[in-house]
């Protein structure tokens, strides 16, 4: 159950796919992860839903499904056999709670009150679904209902969208949010799957933020680090803010008193979190160095890639 949540946390997304026919449950598929969302909650609203679930699982291994909307202990085994690898329910069945936990299934019940995150921490759930989130209060709702239980990590859905996506997931008790602008039924049953990968390609890069923080070049000491500072400042500007290590030439340059990581220097990419991005650019192939770590409040602040362009090496940087 932790590896799936912990799974779900890096995507920060999840599609709520309604199916009318298992035949679009392919195509589907393959849209998500061609957009880098590589997820789906499958709801069970439709009679499709237990044949599109073993469609996806069958012929699409690298695709996280799940199973949304379950209202009974029968949809559940229906839905495992078919292959999801995790529950969501839109309010908090104890039956089908307990029958999850007792079955060693990841289970994600819906709530919107106190009473219920109580309910999910006396079995030992400390993830729920926050549902409908906008119309039971949005953010303001969630930050004010959630402050008793430090524990607990939510999944708001109802109502999301790129719009107010990423204010959600800036909220430290955010572990994803849950929509399905990106799969809407309309694009489904005409069938313009190109249109959910670009919709779904454009969600994740809003997820991540990634934009240029500064650039940082390698000088042989202070000496030419400041002079070049001051080069630079004197052409565009800039104020200067003299470090320990580096001399920084508005937010844009930064001139390292000795030459450190990169032949040439770095370059410095910030993002909305620096945990799921490091999760999405290893999906690509590109690595980190553990070494170079710095962590603010128990996240990762900032870290170097292992990916070097034109004498220059990455690194993340928390907003």
């Amino acid at each position: 159950m932790k590896d799936i949540l912990q799974r779900i946390g890096e995507l920060g997304i999840v599609p709520v796919v309604k199916l009318e026919k298992p035949e679009d449950a392919l195509p589907l598929g393959k849209a998500l992860l061609e957009g880098d969302l590589p997820i789906a909650e499958v709801t069970f609203r439709t009679d499709a839903a237990e044949e599109s679930i073993k469609i996806l699982t069958a012929e699409l291994p690298e695709l996280l499904v799940g199973a949304g909307t379950v209202l009974t202990r029968d949809q559940v085994k229906r839905a495992v056999d078919a292959g999801a690898k995790f529950i969501v329910t839109p309010g908090f069945n104890p039956s089908v709670v307990d029958y999850c936990i007792g079955n060693d299934i990841p289970i994600t019940p819906g709530i919107n009150s106190p009473s219920q995150i109580e309910m999910a921490l006396e079995r030992g759930l400390n993830v729920v679904k926050f549902f409908p989130a906008e119309q039971s209060g949005g953010l303001a709702m969630l930050k004010a209902m959630s402050a008793p239980y430090s524990s607990v990590k939510f999944i708001p859905t109802g109502g999301i969208d790129t719009k107010n996506m990423v204010s959600y997931l800036s909220f430290n008790k955010i572990l994803a949010v849950g929509g399905s602008w990106m799969v809407k039924p309309e694009l489904v049953a005409a069938g313009q799957f190109d249109e959910i990968t670009r919709i779904s390609r454009e969600a994740v890069w809003a997820l991540h933020g990634f934009e240029l923080a500064h650039l940082g070049v390698n000088c042989t000491d202070e000496n030419e680090a400041l002079d070049n500072a001051k080069k630079t400042a004197a052409l565009f500007g800039m104020p200067i803010k003299d470090g320990n290590s580096s001399a920084f030439c508005g937010k844009g340059f930064e001139f390292m008193k000795s030459p450190y990581l990169g032949e040439k220097g770095h370059v410095a990419v910030s993002c909305n979190d620096v945990g799921r991005a490091l999760a999405f650019l290893k999906s690509k192939g590109i690595g980190s160095l553990p070494e170079t770590e710095r962590k603010k409040d128990g996240r990762t602040a900032a870290i170097y890639l292992d990916l070097n362009i034109g004498g220059f090496i990455f690194h993340l940087l928390q907003k």
